[in-house]
């Protein structure tokens, strides 16, 4: 398997229509997604679903469209499904944003996609979203709940986001 991939990446401005549409875009899927995910037990701290299109807005369109879609999935599905409890949107929405920032960030930087960069994206917003929410909670086991469960969703933003970035021009 080829682990780099040349692709177009982009840095959208709030002056472009294409931000919005991406953004809207990646919303609806960060909303379809979890939905789906959470048919199964625990399947939303197994999968991680609410990141994914996060991942692949902010790193294949930059920092805006992210961003957009880092914020607006969390509170849209807290809104109409109470998925994630507000009780814990907080510590979703810093995880959400960190992801946004670092993924834009990386592929800016690297100006590539491959399996290391993706993975640098995950590991990184994992690592510090945990210790962001072990922090807020007062309990390592809450900060660390995406560690005990949430490996596969983090293999799936790993190397399905690599995939995805890969293969979409």
């Amino acid at each position: 398997m080829e682990n780099t991939s040349s692709v177009r990446l982009y840095n959208l401005g709030f002056d472009q229509v294409k931000t919005y549409i991406f953004a809207t875009l990646f919303v609806a899927g960060n909303i379809v997604l979890p939905q789906l995910c959470h048919l199964i037990p625990n399947g939303g701290h197994i999968f991680l679903p609410i990141y994914f299109f996060t991942l692949i807005a902010s790193y294949k369109y930059g920092m805006k469209v992210g961003l957009m879609t880092a914020v607006l999935s969390p509170v849209i599905n807290s809104l109409l499904f109470g998925m994630p409890m507000p009780a814990v949107l907080p510590s979703i929405l810093i995880k959400s944003i960190f992801l946004a920032v670092s993924a834009a960030w990386i592929a800016e930087k690297s100006k590539k996609v491959s399996l290391w960069t993706i993975l640098a994206v995950v590991l990184a917003y994992q690592v510090v979203g945990c210790m962001v929410e072990w922090a807020m909670t007062g309990s390592f086991m809450a900060g660390f709940v995406d560690f005990r469960l949430g490996i596969p969703g983090m293999l799936i933003q790993w190397i399905g986001g690599y995939l995805f970035l890969k293969n979409v021009r």
